[in-house]
């Protein structure tokens, strides 16, 4: 059965839609993440599942069944925010456990659903202390904890780990992934961090001005990206995106100001080439070529961003500028003339006008690609 369903959902104020028909689900017992830059509507769109706002039209089904005028509690979902929202003059276990009281559940019970929750939070020995006497880290459990001991289907988070640094983002990404699975829980997570997103979902539902830009796994978001936009947002580094143009004879595409460097085996005019860093390999001397790679070109090494175990290298090559990762030990000099290659499996080519990814051989839009309104370039609806 599915989890959530999210059909067509809009909510505008006034002219403006901040969520526009939107669509996808999340199967049972899955982690699906809200993933977009700030005012994209994702916050909004988890708002209007919890039943916090009313959507405008659409509807929002949990367990097959339209939640419609029905509360959180009645919807069978629980909620994280991003701000925590502890009592400060309760404690930890009275914090856990408000919403039971509220709902008047028998004490014998409650004590024992806190016993379990405290366990798998490690809060035992904290459920005396007041929230300003835990760090970050302790307060996002508690309220990790508030929402878990109501034992609802469904779990929200809107950005909770927003607030804390980023060691502890990664500790309790782990932990937030870990207690999910062992669960079974149906969780949707809001963020605009990708890499909360790519390293805790089983899908992403990349969002751009309310809309749906891409709902895939992380790993096909990743490696096929329906957009530019999608290209740009997903990734450690940016991906490099370059214009191409015609080579002289009008038939093939190459980087523009490179007549010699062919890309395509058909006109470049209006497309963009997409290449992770990663993708491109720096050869040490400006004469070799990098090694299995079949389209290479020089450039001049500008910048480099030492990272450690890896480098970013950016090279400069007539107008465009390209960002190689490399190993960190293995790094040019800036100023050097150093030859880049990459294989044709690395390319990702996109129409520059509708911003949407093409396929790299036949030149049609890729079948993976969102369904696409021609007078606006935006996904119309697309799910899990």
């Amino acid at each position: 059965m599915t989890g959530v369903a999210v059909r067509s959902l809009v909510k505008a104020w006034g002219d403006t839609r901040a969520v526009d028909d939107v669509s996808f689900t999340v199967e049972k017992g899955s982690l699906a993440v809200l993933l977009g830059p700030s005012g994209c509507g994702k916050s909004t769109t988890l708002r209007m599942i919890a039943g916090l706002e009313d959507p405008t039209s659409g509807t929002v089904e949990i367990g097959g069944r339209d939640v419609a005028g029905l509360t959180g509690a009645a919807r069978g979902v629980a909620m994280v925010f991003q701000s925590y929202a502890l009592f400060p003059h309760l404690s930890v276990a009275d914090n856990i456990t408000f919403g039971l009281s509220v709902r008047k559940t028998p004490k014998p019970e409650m004590r024992e659903r806190l016993d379990k929750v405290a366990e798998l939070l490690g809060l035992k020995p904290l459920l005396a202390r007041k929230p300003g006497q835990l760090s970050g880290g302790q307060q996002q459990r508690v309220a990790l904890g508030r929402a878990l001991i109501a034992e609802a289907p469904v779990c929200l988070l809107d950005e909770p780990l927003s607030n804390l640094d980023a060691k502890l983002r990664q500790n309790l990404r782990r932990e937030i992934r870990a207690l999910q699975q062992r669960l079974g829980i149906t969780m949707i997570y809001v963020t605009h961090d990708q890499t909360e997103a790519m390293s805790m979902a089983d899908r992403v539902i990349l969002m751009r001005g309310g809309r749906i830009e891409q709902n895939a796994r992380p790993s096909e978001l990743y490696e096929r990206p329906a957009s530019l936009f999608a290209a740009r947002f997903v990734g450690g580094s940016s991906m490099n995106l370059i214009h191409l143009d015609n080579d002289a004879s009008g038939t093939r595409a190459v980087i523009a100001g490179q007549d010699e460097v062919a890309v395509l085996p058909r006109p470049g005019r209006g497309l963009v080439l997409g290449l992770r860093p990663e993708d491109i390999e720096i050869a040490g001397e400006s004469g070799d070529r990098p090694a299995g790679h079949v389209i290479g070109t020089e450039a001049d090494v500008e910048e480099i961003e030492y990272l450690g175990a890896d480098a970013l290298v950016t090279c400069r090559l007539d107008d465009h500028r390209l960002t190689a990762r490399t190993r960190g030990t293995a790094a040019p000099s800036i100023g050097a003339r150093v030859r880049i290659g990459w294989r044709e499996s690395a390319m990702h080519i996109f129409d520059a006008e509708s911003g949407w990814r093409l396929d790299p051989a036949g030149g049609e839009r890729s079948r993976h690609a969102p369904h696409v309104n021609k007078d606006t370039h935006k996904e119309r609806e697309t799910s899990t």
